[in-house]
């Protein structure tokens, strides 16, 4: 027959497990300095490269002026001025222009030079074309660059001022005629041409 009562018996006691041994810590190692980086042993001494100094250049004698002929002056020759003599229409006086005008036949013109100390003078009449041609005894083609040429007399009592073509009034310049005739005795040169206007006109 089981009792209704529990059985007082103990079980046999137990000790609780020991705890398991902790590990041996080793002991601290000694301190070690870090190794010094190897020095590399000095270089030799080098001296400095010297600067690159260019072979010296051979000597060249400087070139010589090119050898000119002597100059040899060219001859002088005498020189004859030629032009035409105008009378201009009333309808343009004091106009730069020859529309209209007339040849005069006896008029006279002037050549001046200022080549010398003292001016040199030649005069000429016109043809009845109104042509004239001066040939001084004086004039060379050195000084021929200092003359002129201006109107001097008109035998035309209704055309008897000098008009400022050209420089009829004043003097005109003379130009070289490019192509004069070699055979010529004379270096031909040209004036004007000139023209004489009227004073007053009745219109």
């Amino acid at each position: 027959m089981i009792s209704p009562f529990p059985s007082l018996e103990r079980e046999p006691y137990t000790p609780p497990p020991k705890p398991a041994p902790k590990p041996a810590t080793p002991p601290p190692k000694p301190y070690t300095p870090p190794p010094k980086p190897a020095t590399p042993p000095p270089k030799p001494y080098a001296p400095p490269p010297k600067p690159h100094t260019p072979p010296p250049k051979p000597y060249t004698p400087p070139a010589k002026p090119p050898v000119h002929p002597p100059y040899i002056p060219q001859p002088r020759k005498l020189v004859a001025v030629q032009g035409v003599v105008y009378c201009k229409s009333c309808k343009y006086a004091g106009v730069d222009t020859l529309l209209n005008a007339t040849e005069v036949a006896g008029a006279i013109v002037r050549l001046q030079c200022r080549n010398t100390k003292y001016s040199l003078f030649a005069t000429a009449k016109t043809d009845k074309h109104g042509y004239f041609l001066i040939r001084p005894n004086f004039l060379t083609t050195y000084g021929v660059h200092k003359c002129k040429v201006s109107l001097l007399y008109s035998p035309l009592p209704y055309c008897r001022k000098p008009s400022i073509l050209h420089g009829g009034d004043k003097g005109g310049v003379l130009r070289p005629e490019l192509k004069s005739d070699a055979k010529l005795p004379f270096v031909l040169y040209s004036a004007g041409p000139f023209a004489f206007e009227p004073k007053k006109c009745p219109y």
